[in-house]
């Protein structure tokens, strides 16, 4: 598949976007192609670098951002997200059943799955949940901070979503298929 929009390499890069993209490459090893792609505008690059970075040192742990993105990714049928996100997830310390279940909004673990559950009602609500939704949210064991943070990270995930679906970077991590498949075929 051919992106819609091009990435922008980093020997093309303007000097601001290329201290971006030194920065991706020190933390991540590489520059993957969405971020590569998001340089059309630096502005969008910055603000997508320090919203996830600002989320990465909140209360939620880094499996259950996965999770949330995982779930998110799957319900907006993002297959660069899911790829990237089951990678990023293995490497968190999800196994092939917690990612599968995951994507299902589901979770072994009774407080991710509060995250997940207040994950569907607002990705069902679009954001506009009953006080009961939201009382078993907090029964569940989920703080202020958490449940704002769950928002957050669900907006994040939204709009890598889409900015793929629009642009179609070529999927530079192992392909992960939208259609949800037994576990034994997911990526080790």
């Amino acid at each position: 598949m051919t992106a819609r929009l091009s990435p922008i390499e980093p020997a093309h890069a303007d000097a601001h976007t290329h201290e971006l993209f030194d920065a991706i490459k020190a933390r991540n090893g590489k520059v993957p192609n969405m971020m590569k792609t998001m340089a059309h505008s630096p502005a969008l690059l910055e603000g997508y670098l320090a919203f996830s970075g600002a989320l990465s040192k909140g209360v939620l742990p880094e499996v259950v951002r996965q999770e949330i993105a995982l779930f998110v990714s799957q319900e907006n049928g993002c297959e660069y997200c899911l790829s990237a996100h089951t990678l990023i997830g293995r490497h968190a310390g999800l196994n092939r059943d917690q990612v599968l279940l995951a994507r299902q909004g589901q979770a072994q673990d009774a407080k991710q799955q509060a995250v997940l559950t207040l994950v569907q009602n607002i990705l069902d609500q679009r954001g506009d949940v009953s006080d009961e939704q939201l009382a078993a949210a907090h029964a569940a064991g989920l703080n202020d901070a958490g449940i704002a943070e769950v928002v957050g990270n669900v907006a994040l995930t939204t709009l890598t979503n889409f900015f793929n679906q629009l642009a179609q970077p070529v999927v530079d991590f192992p392909r992960v298929s939208t259609s949800l498949q037994p576990v034994a075929s997911l990526p080790a």
